[in-house]
Order: C-alpha cells, then structure tokens, then sequence
C-alpha cells in the first residue's frame, strides 16, 4: 500500500485545480465562495444531491499559483461555516 503522505502531488504551476465542495441544499454556493476567494476568476457546477436532499454538492475550478496557493484555499475553504465536507 502507498503511504500518500510519504509523496508529495508534482505539478506543474500554474495549474487548473477542482474542488469539491459539499454544503446544505439552503446555501448559497456563490456566496460562500465570494466570501474566501473574493475576485478570483472561477468556475462553479453543481454535481450531486444527498439521497435526501439536506446537502449539494458542487465542483469549483480556478487556477492554483503553486502549492502554498492550493493548500491555503484547501484551508479557508475548510474553515467556511457553511462549507461541511471539502471531498
């Protein structure tokens, strides 16, 4: 088995990164991901409904710098309110 944090990702920077982001089916995606990246260019589709519809999912798309970058909005995106699980 691969012990994942024995590796680090190599990318090539800049690079196009998704993230998945699951929230509760009232949230106002646009919203929540003003509030953390403010200006920054990006792409938002929805992607799933909870089997009961209490939550929805969405993939969001922009340009990472580097990895400070990626790993920083991995965290503010983390610490959201509103944001429950980043997959």
């Amino acid at each position: 088995m691969i012990d994942l944090n024995e590796h680090t990702l190599e990318l090539d920077y800049p690079c196009s990164w998704k993230y998945k982001l699951v929230v509760r089916e009232h949230t106002n995606i646009n919203t929540v991901i003003t509030d953390v990246i403010e200006q920054r260019e990006h792409s938002v589709k929805p992607s799933k409904t909870s089997s009961k519809g209490k939550f929805k999912s969405y993939t969001m798309e922009l340009i990472v710098h580097n990895e400070e970058d990626r790993k920083m909005l991995y965290e503010l995106l983390g610490k959201h309110t509103d944001i429950k699980m980043i997959v």
